[in-house]
């Protein structure tokens, strides 16, 4: 029978009796995204893709913008970038080519295909479909445009979490 989502495992339930006796206000001075609006889900291996994306890019980071797009979603991967200015800033452009930077930016995570891109009345990037990043970096590493270091960091983190997105690859009697 699976366990209700509500449910803390006693692992959770560890973790926080710990915290709680080492911080005894700490459910009261954390920001609690089940009593919060503003809160959304990423992969919790956020911090190595965004660090695979800088690596990939070669002196062009395009993690911070990766990062605007993720808080923008819904949870549902869509993005509508009709205030692109106010998103070149929160990706961290300011100044007269705030924008440019910021749209050469989005134009190379389309091309890694880490998004796909959609004119609208606002112009030539309105609308933004964030695709699961998993995949994308195995066809990357594939390729040999991801380097052993990364790409282990990346997949000992996959397995850590129990993520599941890449098991085929990792199946046994699989060719890499």
């Amino acid at each position: 029978m699976a366990r209700k989502s509500k449910e803390l495992s006693k692992a959770d339930q560890r973790k926080l009796k710990l915290r709680d006796q080492i911080w005894p206000d700490a459910e009261e001075i954390i920001w609690n995204y089940k009593d919060s609006p503003g809160w959304l889900n990423i992969p919790r291996t956020m911090p190595a893709i965004t660090r695979i994306l800088d690596a990939l890019t070669k002196g062009q980071p395009v993690s911070g913008t990766y990062l605007e797009l993720w808080c923008r979603t819904f949870n549902d991967g869509f993005v509508d970038a009709a205030r692109s200015g106010e998103m070149a800033f929160f990706s961290g452009f300011d100044g007269e080519r705030a924008y440019r930077t910021w749209l050469s930016r989005i134009r190379s995570l389309e091309a890694l295909g880490f998004i796909r891109t959609s004119a609208g009345a606002s112009g030539e990037i309105n609308y933004l479909l964030i695709l699961n990043p998993y995949p994308v970096l195995l066809e990357h590493y594939k390729a040999g445009r991801i380097n052993a270091r990364y790409w282990n960091a990346f997949t000992s983190r996959l397995i850590e979490i129990g993520a599941t997105d890449l098991d085929d690859y990792f199946a046994p009697n699989t060719e890499h």
